[in-house]
C-alpha cells in the first residue's frame, strides 16, 4: 500500500545494509543456540518418575497468589483446600491447552511463511528450528493435560473456527502474524517466569515443563522482536499506521483468550460474577498485572515505529498502556523499583 496519510507514526532510521547483516547474525546465533540447547518432550521430562505422577489431592496445585489473579483473590483463598486444589488443576490444565492450541497455529503459520523463502535464507533455518521446538511444546503440554485428567476446552469455539485462517496472515501480513505470535507467547511466558522467579512450589511436572518452555521461548520471543523491529519501519505508511492500531488490539484479544477462564470454568466452580469482574480486569491490582504483561511489547512497538498518537489511545483504551520495559524480560520487581 502506498497511500499517503497525515502521518504521525514515529519511525526510527535504520542503516539497511548493516541492519541486514546484524539481523542475519542474530538468526545464526539463535539457530546455533537451538542446536546447542534443545529439549525433547519425551526425553527431558521424566514422565515415569513417581515424583512426576499427578496427584489430584496435591496441595501444590493451589494457584500461586503472586502470579495468578485468581490465586490472589480473597474469594479463592477462603475456599476449602480441596476446592482450591480442584480449581488450580482445572485452571493450569486449561492454560496449557490454550497454549498448545496457540502453538499449533504458530507452527502452521511458520510453515506457510517459510514455504516461499529463498535458498540460503537464515530465516528458513531458524524458523524450522522454532517449529520443531514448538511441536515438542505441544506434545509436552498435551501430555500434561492428559495426566491431569480434566477434559478442559482450551480456546473458545469461535477461535477454533478462526484458527485455520490465521496462518494465512504469515504470507499476506507477516508483521501482523508475528505480532499475533507474540500475543500468544508473551502472557504465558511472563506468567511462567513470574512463578519460577517467585519460587512458588508446584507439582514437579509443572515446574519441569515451565523450565523447558521458558528456556526455549526466550529464543522464539527474541526472533519475533527482531523480525518486527526490522520489518516494522520498512512497511508502507498506511500499512505501518494500520499495524500500529491493530498491535494493542491483537495483544488484548490474545491475553483474554489465555488469561480469562472460559464460561464453563465459572459455571463448574460457581465463581461469583463480581469476582470475575474484579479479576479480569476491574480491580486496581488486576489492572496493574494486566499492564505488566505488555511492558516488553510496548517497548517493541516504540522501537519498531509502530506507536503513534492514535495507537497510544488504543493501548490506553484497552487498559494495557503503561511504562515500557527498559530491557526485554525485565522482572516486575525491578520495574516497580525503578518507578
Amino acid at each position: 500500500m502506498t497511500a499517503e496519510l497525515s502521518e504521525d507514526v514515529e519511525t526510527p532510521e535504520l542503516p539497511q545494509d548493516m541492519d541486514r547483516q546484524e539481523y542475519a547474525d542474530v538468526l545464526r546465533m539463535l539457530s546455533q543456540a537451538s542446536v546447542d540447547r534443545h529439549f525433547d518432550a519425551f526425553v527431558d521430562v521424566p514422565w515415569d518418575d513417581p515424583d512426576f505422577a499427578v496427584d489430584p489431592h496435591d496441595p501444590r496445585w493451589v494457584l500461586p497468589p503472586n502470579s495468578d489473579p485468581l490465586g490472589a483473590h480473597p474469594w479463592y483463598q477462603a475456599l476449602p483446600l480441596e476446592r482450591q486444589i480442584e480449581i488450580g488443576r482445572w485452571r493450569q490444565a486449561n492454560i496449557l491447552k490454550v497454549g498448545l492450541q496457540f502453538e499449533n497455529i504458530l507452527i502452521r503459520g511458520i510453515m506457510q511463511y517459510v514455504f516461499s523463502l529463498r535458498n540460503g535464507s537464515p530465516e528458513y533455518r531458524y524458523l524450522t528450528h522454532e517449529a520443531t521446538e514448538e511441536c515438542h511444546h505441544t506434545q509436552m503440554f498435551q501430555e500434561t493435560v492428559n495426566r491431569i485428567g480434566i477434559d478442559v476446552p482450551g480456546m473458545p469455539g469461535y477461535m477454533k473456527i478462526a484458527a485455520p485462517l490465521i496462518p494465512m496472515l504469515a504470507s499476506v501480513a507477516p508483521v501482523g502474524f508475528f505480532i499475533a505470535v507474540l500475543a500468544g507467547e508473551e502472557p504465558i511466558d511472563h506468567t511462567q517466569k513470574a512463578i519460577l522467579r517467585d519460587g512458588h512450589e508446584m507439582p514437579p511436572v509443572m515446574t519441569r515443563i515451565m523450565q523447558i518452555h521458558v528456556a526455549e521461548e526466550a529464543r522464539h520471543i527474541s526472533f519475533a522482536h527482531e523480525y518486527i523491529k526490522r520489518r516494522g519501519p520498512r512497511m508502507g505508511r498506511l500499512d505501518r499506521w494500520t499495524t500500529a492500531i491493530m498491535f494493542p488490539v491483537i495483544m488484548r484479544v490474545a491475553c483474554d483468550l489465555i488469561m480469562v477462564p472460559p464460561k464453563s470454568f465459572r459455571k463448574e466452580f460457581d465463581i461469583p460474577r463480581s469476582v470475575m469482574k474484579d479479576l479480569y480486569w476491574r480491580a486496581p491490582e488486576s489492572r496493574v498485572r494486566l499492564s505488566e504483561l505488555f511492558s516488553d511489547v510496548r517497548m517493541l512497538a516504540e522501537e519498531a515505529g509502530l506507536m503513534n498518537r492514535v495507537s497510544r489511545r488504543v493501548w490506553k483504551l484497552l487498559r494495557i498502556d503503561g511504562r515500557t520495559s527498559t530491557y526485554r524480560g525485565e522482572p516486575a520487581a525491578a520495574f516497580d523499583a525503578a518507578a
